[in-house]
């Protein structure tokens, strides 16, 4: 794996992770349940260490001293070796069945724009792309100097972000009328609920760039100015107040990220 991957881990399949040479890794863990924590996920270590030995015995074909020094306490996150080759660990792990039809990692950051514009450019990962994935959809956005995610809302979930770099000023509105602005920098976290409009304004002097993880298979949102130059203009110019002549230079096109 490098920078910008990801990989998606369906429900109840084991799996480990190792941070390798020479300074390991940094990522995010995302779950579709809110509940998740160290707390409620099955750790080989705490089985064994809450398992009789002649059980454990019995299910391995080994003596039960065998197990005399495993740990008894938990190892969620813990300095180990680093691996050997990549083609020795694939080949440890290979099963009768060969591999699954569909791979669990990603290439988000590496892979082509779903939609490049002057002001920035998104990627996008779902269901439609990233096969395995089924119940998490995510959107790469990164943002120009100046640039503006334009206004917009999500129809089918909630979004939950994560700001990697630069900065950012979200406005959020909901019925009420409700609106909060709030600025964003590394290491943030932003919240949006389902069908909440709202935009992303690049503040700084530099790229942002931030993760849109929904609780979805797809990836969806509404772009307002795609709305409006959908509906009959006479209607629009009459809730505005604005002649339809201007109506006709909105963008039509779901932009995503402004100027084009």
């Amino acid at each position: 794996m490098k920078e910008g991957d990801l990989w998606y881990f369906p429900a109840g399949l084991p799996h480990s992770l190792q941070g390798l040479g020479p300074d390991g890794c940094e990522f995010i863990l995302c779950f579709d349940d809110g509940k998740a924590t160290e707390y409620n996920t099955l750790l080989v270590t705490d089985w064994f260490a809450h398992t009789p030995p002649d059980i454990l015995a019995e299910n391995f074909g080994v003596p039960a001293e065998v197990f005399s020094k495993i740990p008894l306490h938990q190892l969620y996150i813990f300095q180990g070796k680093l691996p050997g080759t990549l083609a020795a660990d694939q080949a440890a792990v290979k099963g009768t069945m060969g591999p699954p039809p569909h791979p669990f990692t990603f290439s988000l950051g590496s892979s082509a724009p779903t939609r490049q514009t002057k002001g920035g450019e998104v990627r996008i990962a779902d269901s439609s792309n990233f096969i395995v994935s089924k119940t998490i959809a995510a959107a790469l956005v990164t943002l120009h100097p100046g640039g503006l995610r334009e206004m917009h809302w999500h129809p089918n979930a909630d979004e939950w972000q994560y700001w990697i770099k630069g900065k950012g000023r979200m406005t959020v509105f909901d019925s009420g009328p409700r609106a909060v602005t709030m600025d964003f920098n590394p290491g943030d976290i932003g919240y949006v609920k389902r069908s909440n409009g709202h935009y992303i304004k690049n503040v700084g002097d530099t790229d942002l760039q931030f993760l849109e993880v929904f609780r979805s298979s797809y990836f969806a949102d509404v772009s307002l100015s795609d709305w409006v130059t959908h509906t009959p203009p006479a209607m629009v110019a009459q809730h505005l107040n604005v002649d339809e002549a201007t109506i006709a230079k909105f963008p039509n096109n779901k932009p995503e990220v402004v100027p084009e």
